[in-house]
């Protein structure tokens, strides 16, 4: 009990002074975990509302291909991003390894599936009778799309807090592919183990509380979001 105190009172202290590096490390958890967020929202939620609604043969492969991606370690798509990354990799000549475009990359490829699932769960459970009538009054495909999308906003902003929430806490991929660096790569969670490893356990529990509380500000801001579109 006194290591929790002895935490919270140092996670008091380094919010209160505004210390230089957890802002640096708090800013750039932020931009690789909102960055790959939003890439996920862009691709996901479009392929989630095909997925739902086309018919084509291989769906049921693509789908299962999705569904084992929601369930896929954070470690294997560190290992896949680095293997493409690597100075004897594909794309070693961009040099992005051990970066935080690297990261925003690793952390895509783990948010993608989990959008993508939700979105087709959530498009999944429109009622049929919805998709009909709409294309009944003329509607494009895309019109389609887009009204369905809306209809569905309250499963989909679930899916955007389920993306979040998936990168924002996720240590292996960023560890991978980044390297923990000094003021380059270090983002919270990453700190947070370094930290335990080093024994300074009241220092790693204050980086804790202090992404529990980012994650709380973030989800609850969605969630109010969520709630203001729920029918009354």
């Amino acid at each position: 009990m006194e290591m929790i105190g002895q935490g919270i009172l140092a996670a008091l202290r380094m919010l209160v002074s505004g210390d230089a590096e957890l802002v640096r490390v708090t800013l750039l958890t932020i931009r690789v975990a909102g960055t790959a967020t939003l890439l996920s929202i862009l691709v996901g939620i479009p392929l989630g509302c095909f997925l739902a609604l086309a018919r084509f043969p291989g769906r049921e492969f693509m789908i299962s291909i999705v569904n084992a991606g929601m369930g896929t370690p954070p470690v294997v798509a560190g290992l896949v991003v680095s293997l493409l990354l690597w100075r004897s990799g594909p794309f070693g000549y961009l040099r992005l390894m051990y970066t935080p475009t690297a990261m925003i990359i690793a952390q895509f490829l783990i948010a993608l599936p989990l959008v993508t699932g939700y979105a087709l769960a959530g498009i999944g459970q429109l009622n049929p009778k919805l998709h009909d009538q709409i294309l009944a009054l003329g509607a494009s495909r895309w019109q389609l799309y887009w009204l369905l999308i809306r209809e569905a906003r309250l499963p989909l902003l679930a899916a955007v807090i389920g993306g979040f929430g998936g990168v924002i806490s996720e240590v292996g991929a960023s560890t991978m592919v980044g390297g923990n660096i000094l003021g380059r790569t270090r983002v919270l969670t990453t700190a947070t183990v370094m930290e335990v490893s080093k024994g300074n356990f009241d220092i790693a529990i204050a980086l804790s509380i202090i992404l529990m509380l980012l994650i709380w500000l973030v989800t609850y801001a969605l969630t109010l979001l969520q709630q203001r579109g729920r029918p009354h």
